[in-house]
């Protein structure tokens, strides 16, 4: 192996936590607001969740294997969740003249689980489901 691949690889091993962060949010306000303009939850989002998790990794030299499939997982699950809270968020502060972000800060973990299981039914979980499956699959 030459030099030149070796550092070229070092050199960007610090990218996929900027691109996987970039990707993250996007996919999060794109979830949130195909939510609000539906009027649902928006479920099948999470599948692209799972696909542009996989796709920011890849594209930041992630190196394929358990560890890159656990971090799409993961990140696929924290996604579902903020977009989730972020959505519960705008429809509770929305009437009171709050954004998304400012309703999302004052609303308490217990409150937002409530409403979250008010309003996702077996449909999204199912999508998730799905979302899990292929952010395991595409991750690896």
């Amino acid at each position: 192996m030459s030099p030149v691949s070796t550092s070229a690889s070092r050199s960007r091993h610090w990218l996929w936590p900027v691109l996987l962060l970039l990707g993250s949010l996007t996919l999060t306000l794109a979830w949130m607001f195909a939510a609000l303009a539906t009027g649902t939850q928006a479920g099948w989002m999470a599948v692209l969740a799972a696909l542009e998790a996989a796709w920011m990794l890849r594209l930041g030299a992630f190196r394929p294997g358990p560890a890159r499939a656990a971090v799409t997982i993961l990140a696929t699950l924290l996604i579902a969740v903020i977009a989730n809270w972020l959505i519960a968020a705008a429809y509770v502060g929305g009437p009171m003249g709050l954004s998304p972000w400012e309703s999302a800060l004052r609303m308490g973990p217990h409150f937002a689980w409530t409403l979250l299981s008010l309003a996702n039914g077996l449909g999204e979980l199912i999508w998730l489901g799905i979302a899990l499956l292929v952010a395991w699959r595409v991750g690896r």
